[in-house]
C-alpha cells in the first residue's frame, strides 16, 4: 500500500488532508470561526498536509494511522448514537438500561 501511495501522490494527499480537516473538526473546534480567520485554519491546515505527505513518502504509514484514528471517532460516534436511541427508548420498552446502577460504575 505504502508504494501505491508512492505512485499517486496526489490521491495520499488528499486523503491526508481529508483525514486532517475530519479530525480537527471532530476533535478540536469549538465553534464557528470568522471566514477569513476559517480561511486561514485551513490554508494552514493545508500547508501543514504536504510535510505528513513527506513523511508518508519517508515509508512512515501516515495514512493508515490517521484511517485508524477517524475509525475509532466514527465508531465513538455510533456508540454515542446508539445509546442515546436506547436511553429515548426508555426501560419499559424492553430495554434493560438501569439508571439507578449507571452512576454507581
Amino acid at each position: 500500500m505504502q508504494q501505491w501511495f508512492h505512485y499517486h501522490p496526489l490521491i495520499a494527499y488528499v486523503l491526508i488532508l481529508a483525514f486532517t480537516i475530519y479530525i480537527f473538526n471532530a476533535v478540536f473546534r469549538m465553534g464557528r470561526l470568522p471566514i477569513l480567520k476559517e480561511i486561514a485554519v485551513y490554508l494552514i491546515m493545508a500547508i501543514g498536509c504536504l510535510i505528513l505527505l513527506l513523511l508518508q513518502f519517508d515509508k512512515l504509514p501516515i495514512i493508515q494511522c490517521m484511517a485508524v484514528a477517524v475509525a475509532m471517532m466514527l465508531l465513538l460516534r455510533l456508540r454515542q448514537l446508539y445509546d442515546k436511541f436506547r436511553n429515548r427508548r426508555g426501560p419499559g420498552e424492553g430495554g434493560t438500561h438501569n439508571t439507578e446502577s449507571a452512576g454507581r460504575q
